[in-house]
């Protein structure tokens, strides 16, 4: 069976196999055998819920043999165009119905020839292909329009996204300039660190948003901003690492980069003393938990608390594009602390590669 590439995914036809798609064709097949089954007057209402199970059983046999095949022949059915996809998927179900009715009549009704005569029996089998074909059109078309509009909603968070990360520029880069000229004479070494911590930021900065990176890469990209802050700040920054996160997690790049640009910024550069961070991290329930905490000055600026709203709205919007309801931001001030909170999903690459997957 080939391989699926969910990159290169652009099949209408969801995943068959997947349990929320079957509970959906198996609901709407019941409703169609309710219709049935519950339509003719002229029987009485024993009559209608003896006719509802027979049509239940038959409906529902469709129904799942067409799933059960379709999720099959699925990979099969990405080579082709989504129009010759849909009229072999189309065809497909025909025969399966087609093939479970013969199998109905000749297991059910063929042995009382007197009540259903050959006639019967050509009568039931067009009725039955003809109510498959009624039904199978509308909801191979819902699908498509599902699919049209899925990739309409990923294609525009994409583009939200990218132009969310492409306003994450570290406004730190002036200072970091000057930090790096002066140590170009005094500490020649620790200027060349400086300059490569730097590259790799806006190296990330610069890349594709849809791409997301390891938390191990994305603490490792805020520990290079540490170092290069430290070089500026010295003694005056300091910073605790609590974490037990799974290094493996996939995170959007520059997720907390920014936060803790904002808690030096805003926090750490307004005390004449320095002050503290404090980054804690932990898994709950498949869930990530990240908190990052700064002291403040007695007398801070409103003003520059202000300005963190940039920078943890942009992260704000990242999290609900990429995670909708799954990823939070929240914020906690007091009188001498600034607390950030993060959550999201604990999601591994190969859970990440599946989101690019439109049959989900």
């Amino acid at each position: 069976m080939p391989k699926t590439d969910s990159n290169n995914d652009n099949l209408f036809l969801p995943n068959l196999c997947e349990l929320r798609t079957v509970f959906f064709v198996v609901l709407i097949a019941e409703l169609f055998a309710f219709f049935l089954a519950l339509a003719p007057m002229n029987i009485p209402l024993s009559e209608h819920w003896y006719q509802l199970g027979l049509i239940s059983l038959f409906v529902q046999w469709c129904a799942l043999s067409s799933c059960s095949v379709l999720c099959i022949v699925r990979p099969y059915l990405r080579r082709f165009s989504n129009i010759k996809a849909g009229i072999i998927s189309y065809i497909i179900v025909l025969t399966i119905i087609a093939i479970i009715t013969e199998l109905t009549y000749y297991f059910i009704y063929a042995s009382s020839i007197e009540l259903y005569p050959p006639s019967w029996h050509l009568h039931f089998f067009l009725r039955n292909i003809a109510m498959g074909a009624i039904l199978t059109g509308p909801v191979l078309r819902y699908f498509y329009v599902q699919n049209q509009w899925r990739r309409n909603v990923r294609a525009e968070t994409e583009s939200r996204v990218q132009a969310l990360q492409s306003r994450i520029r570290p406004h730190f880069l002036f200072n970091s300039m000057n930090t790096i000229a002066s140590l170009t004479r005094s500490d020649p070494e620790k200027a060349e660190t400086a300059v490569e911590n730097l590259a790799d930021l806006f190296r990330v900065s610069l890349s594709d948003a849809r791409k997301q990176v390891s938390l191990e890469e994305e603490l490792e990209l805020c520990q290079r901003y540490i170092e290069i802050e430290q070089l500026r700040l010295g003694d005056r920054l300091k910073v605790d690492w609590q974490l037990d996160v799974p290094a493996d997690a996939q995170v959007p790049a520059l997720l907390l980069q920014p936060l803790l640009e904002n808690a030096i910024y805003h926090g750490i550069e307004s005390q004449t003393g320095g002050g503290s961070i404090k980054i804690m991290g932990e898994l709950i329930d498949k869930q990530i938990n990240f908190s990052l905490s700064n002291s403040l000055a007695q007398n801070h600026s409103q003003q520059r608390t202000h300005g963190n709203k940039i920078a943890q709205d942009n992260v704000r919007e990242r999290l609900n594009a990429l995670y909708a309801h799954r990823g939070k931001l929240e914020i906690n001030e007091t009188d001498n602390s600034y607390k950030v909170s993060l959550q999201f999903p604990y999601e591994r690459p190969q859970q990440v590669e599946s989101h690019e997957d439109f049959d989900r």
